[in-house]
């Protein structure tokens, strides 16, 4: 499987319409996630003395508050960009973690393979007979919930499925003529995998390391919103939900504008992972 030209690459990318729309909604949550202390000009924890009606109840989305206040008179738009922050972290790190760690036991279980890669995969699949969801609850329950820990548990549970695909094509790159020509010149295991292998690595790392960003996020939304994620008042879109469920037929609009910002996101980075698979990998077409 040859690198393409990164050049190359992003025309094709630009190119597909679908692609260029998860790239249009990523760039809106990151603007808004970096951008949000200037967006409202309000604190995502702060209590407004008029965001509640006289009975107490949440305001509807208007003028001064475009999406309406939570249950505690705090601007939900304010809430939602500064959760972007907490999601596209926690994603970003997360995914880049499990990603690490799922090539590095592809990597070596591919290449060495005997008794070093049957027992690596062999771990990977007692990691893989766990749900990832309860895995992540366990895990949680018994650290500390802050963002980073957050991070670390989820990168625990995600690296199985990229560990296995590295190992893969690990395993068939290893029997290449290229590679063996290269071994009868003596060249040492770690040059051939930092020159040859890896390279040629690189396409699959990038594609699922876009795909697992939406799944990270998604994961993080869940573990926030069953309470063991990250804890309130740190802005998160699972957590938001969470605090407003008990709104849900009265205030519709605590639940479904950090519900969309969720899906959206998830989606976005799916488009443009599947779009990236089919330019770099051919072979790879038509994930659902």
């Amino acid at each position: 499987m040859p690198v393409k030209p990164r050049a190359g690459v992003w025309r094709r990318l630009l190119k597909r319409p679908l692609a260029l729309l998860g790239l249009f909604i990523v760039a809106i949550v990151l603007a808004g996630a970096i951008l949000a202390p200037w967006l409202t000009g309000y604190h995502p924890n702060e209590q407004m003395f008029d965001g509640l009606t006289l009975e107490g109840s949440p305001l509807p989305p208007n003028a001064k508050f475009w999406l309406g206040t939570d249950l505690l008179g705090r601007d939900l738009l304010t809430r939602i960009l500064f959760g972007a922050r907490t999601s596209l972290i926690i994603g970003i790190v997360a995914n880049g973690v499990a990603l690490l760690i799922g090539t590095l036991v592809g990597v070596t279980a591919g290449y060495f393979r005997g008794w070093i890669g049957s027992a690596l995969m062999r771990f990977t699949d007692l990691m893989m007979a766990f749900p990832a969801l309860l895995l992540a609850i366990c895990l949680a329950a018994v650290f500390e919930p802050s963002l980073w820990i957050v991070a670390m548990v989820i990168a625990l549970v995600n690296w199985v499925q990229t560990a296995r695909v590295i190992y893969t094509e690990t395993s068939s790159l290893s029997e290449r003529e290229f590679i063996d020509a290269e071994r009868t010149i003596g060249a040492s295991a770690p040059r051939i995998l930092l020159r040859h292998i890896l390279p040629h690595l690189l396409p699959t790392i990038i594609v699922w390391g876009t795909l697992g960003i939406s799944t990270t996020v998604l994961l993080e939304a869940t573990l926030s919103y069953l309470g063991i994620g990250v804890q309130p008042p740190t802005a998160s879109w699972g957590n938001i939900i969470f605090e407003n469920q008990t709104y849900f037929q009265a205030a519709p609009w605590l639940v479904f504008f950090p519900g969309a910002a969720i899906l959206a996101l998830a989606l976005a980075f799916n488009l443009i992972g599947d779009a990236l698979r089919d330019i770099l990998d051919p072979t790879q077409r038509g994930r659902a």
